[in-house]
């Protein structure tokens, strides 16, 4: 499946886009394009699931017992004084039920996970009986249904169990085997090639030139696109050199369902990328006012789409956590990912230009607050390793003092280990 070709395009007039209008705009356009396939619960393990599951049958499928104790019918019991059952020889375990009914004024040895027995509808604990000469005895107030646990209390047959575009982890897998599946139709997972460009880039381990520097990007991008459960394949470091950027983005689409591309997504002289994509026939420069970032370079090449990442790394990694991971989810056919923030107090003074978004990197400190890292610059790595989180700054603030709040979205909420 492919996207439309102007998916990405702009109206006229449009300039700088609030990161909130931009964020709706790439949820209203994004389909998924990978194809729906069957495969074992087994291997299921971080798929995206394309279709609803309902539970063919009901959990518990019996009422059971939530405890160790004694099976009996709560109309056996008088309103006060000691109670006295005469106790039935045999017992009812989990996977081994009593095939009797209990008659009244009786009470069978009972397990926890162990059906009820017919003619039973409550359990006294263990810790609450005395055994005496053939029988049990215990105190008054013992409520009707007490430690019973009812046939479908957690799950129904016919109830809708997993959604659509849920991801399947442990606690997704489980669920479905309990009901007894064996396997799920998932989306088969998203392939997107990862690229950097830029003359001054080397791979780590050349020997460095003047003017040169290591590209961080590329191992980064490939580790938090693979950190949201997709393919990411190593695309390659292309020079600032129209046809090879050409060349590498037509190779790059042909194998990936996406691409993403870091470096040369504005409009200067040696932003090729931009300029390639355009030639392509679908192209467009979105211009998000925030910080962070900026310019966006959003196009196709076949239908595949194409993210412009700037080349800072703290930029390109910002980018990729506010736009091209929600962007990846929904082109694997997950739901769209709504950032989740937490209110913190500033332990720091910031100052803010009205009119974007701003993202610095923050470390929350465990008892409420949040301190940002030393500097705002975009090509400081240390802070990334340093941060826990991202600070975000809403549109019209102008500044940030110490004891006010501020919106902190922790790495670990967006599938980054810290």
């Amino acid at each position: 499946m492919a996207l439309k070709n102007d998916c990405f395009a702009l109206p006229a007039g449009v300039t700088w886009t609030p990161v909130t209008r931009a964020l709706a705009d790439l949820r209203d356009r994004l389909e998924p394009v990978t194809a729906v396939e069957t495969v074992p619960l087994a291997n299921a393990q971080g798929r995206i699931l394309a279709t609803d599951i309902a539970a063919p049958v009901s959990v518990p499928p019996a009422d059971n017992s939530a405890v160790d104790g004694y099976a009996l019918a709560h109309a056996s019991l008088t309103r006060e004084g000691e109670q006295r059952l005469a106790l039935i020889q045999g017992r009812a375990a989990a996977g081994a039920p009593f095939s009797s009914a209990i008659p009244p004024d009786h009470a069978l040895r009972i397990l926890t996970g162990a059906t009820m027995p017919d003619g039973t509808d409550t359990i006294v604990m263990d810790e609450d009986v005395d055994i005496d000469d053939g029988a049990i005895r215990f105190g008054s107030g013992l409520r009707a249904g007490a430690n019973r646990r009812r046939a479908g209390e957690d799950v129904a047959a016919g109830d809708i169990i997993l959604a659509s575009g849920q991801r399947l982890g442990p606690a997704q897998l489980a669920h479905a085997a309990a009901v007894g599946l064996t396997e799920a139709q998932t989306y088969r997972p998203l392939r997107v090639a990862i690229l950097s460009t830029g003359d001054e880039l080397i791979e780590p381990g050349e020997a460095r030139a003047a003017g040169q520097i290591y590209d961080a990007n590329r191992s980064m991008l490939l580790a938090l696109a693979r950190s949201q459960g997709v393919i990411a394949t190593d695309g390659g470091r292309i020079p600032d050199r129209p046809d090879q950027i050409s060349h590498a983005l037509r190779n790059a689409a042909a194998t990936a369902d996406a691409v993403i591309v870091s470096g040369g997504a504005s409009g200067g002289d040696e932003d090729h990328v931009s300029r390639e994509l355009s030639k392509m026939g679908a192209m467009a420069l979105w211009r998000v006012a925030m910080k962070p970032g900026r310019p966006l370079a959003l196009g196709q090449i076949d239908g595949v789409p194409v993210f412009g990442l700037p080349g800072n790394p703290v930029a390109a990694f910002v980018c990729f956590l506010i736009f091209a991971r929600p962007a990846l989810l929904r082109l694997a056919g997950a739901d769209w990912p709504e950032p989740i923030s937490y209110p913190l107090v500033a332990r720091f003074h910031a100052k803010k230009k009205p009119g974007r978004t701003e993202y610095l990197r923050g470390r929350a400190d465990g008892i409420g607050g949040v301190e940002k890292f030393r500097s705002d610059g975009s090509g400081l790595i240390s802070g990334l390793t340093w941060s826990t989180g991202l600070i975000a700054l809403d549109h019209d603030r102008d500044a940030v003092e110490p004891g006010e709040i501020v919106d902190f979205l922790p790495y670990a909420n967006m599938g980054l280990l810290v």
